[in-house]
């Protein structure tokens, strides 16, 4: 069993829940991070009890955020839709919910940025209620205008210490920050609130923009000295390998986790 090791469930798309915890359990991976939509399709009863058979641990459940919306009645729909996903957490066993933040709404950054912590400060009573730890996901700028607003990992620690709770933190996914000039800094910086880390790797050319994440060892992220900075800012929990590309999506998914399997041993 590789104890820190993560599947991501997007990796495997083509398969549903029960396919990737028991692929998880074959390959001897430890961890997996549930995607919500996998979950509510396979339902959380039958999950619970497939995780306590299988003995698989859940790193992490994604996703919750995208506040941001043109019109109050929307906003709020998205609040609800957070603190359901706060208590699917909790029921899974996690305790990190991460938030994808959202993308600009009405042709408006800075206002899609006020949801957001808008946002956020709604459901963190509910979050610590819960035992839930809330972890901002910073996304590539090139996703601002769908995904999230929140592009750098230093906007993600200024909206933590702007939120100013211990039950919120971040998540470092290389593929999102590996570019950033300040990013050694502020991984410093966010010592001791690293709520997850996210591997994969960036090929050259991508192969497409929202597709784009490589196996790790065929891109150009030094993932060793991103986890090493991680790593002495305090994070030791699960690693999740989280790729989002096609041509891996269409290959056998044992042949995914095998390979996975070694690229993590080798280049993680």
């Amino acid at each position: 069993m590789i104890q820190r090791l993560s599947l991501n469930q997007i990796t495997t798309e083509n398969w549903g829940l029960e396919e990737a915890i028991k692929g998880c359990e074959r390959y001897e991976i430890s961890h997996i991070s549930i995607w919500r939509h996998k979950l509510q399709a396979f339902g959380l009863t039958e999950t619970k009890a497939l995780l306590r058979d299988t003995g698989v641990n859940v790193s992490s459940l994604c996703r919750g955020g995208m506040f941001p919306a043109e019109t109050i009645s929307e906003r709020k729909a998205n609040i609800e839709d957070n603190k359901w996903a706060i208590e699917e957490a909790a029921e899974l066993g996690t305790d990190v919910l991460v938030l994808v933040c959202g993308g600009m709404s009405s042709h408006n950054l800075s206002e899609s940025r006020k949801w957001v912590r808008e946002g956020m400060e709604q459901i963190v009573p509910f979050a610590e209620e819960h035992g839930v730890k809330l972890g901002i996901e910073p996304l590539h700028p090139m996703y601002a205008a769908d995904r999230s607003v929140i592009t750098t990992l230093g906007e993600a620690n200024a909206l933590k210490q702007r939120i100013g709770s211990e039950q919120v933190g971040v998540v470092v996914d290389v593929f999102h920050v590996w570019w950033d000039v300040n990013l050694y800094e502020e991984i410093q910086r966010a010592d001791g609130s690293i709520l997850g880390f996210h591997v994969s790797d960036w090929k050259v050319p991508l192969p497409d923009v929202f597709k784009a994440r490589a196996m790790m060892g065929d891109g150009v992220i030094d993932i060793p000295r991103i986890r090493a900075a991680v790593e002495k800012s305090g994070y030791g929990g699960p690693i999740e390998v989280e790729i989002i590309n096609q041509h891996i999506w269409d290959q056998r998914e044992d042949e995914t986790l095998q390979v996975m399997k070694d690229r993590f041993l080798k280049y993680v």
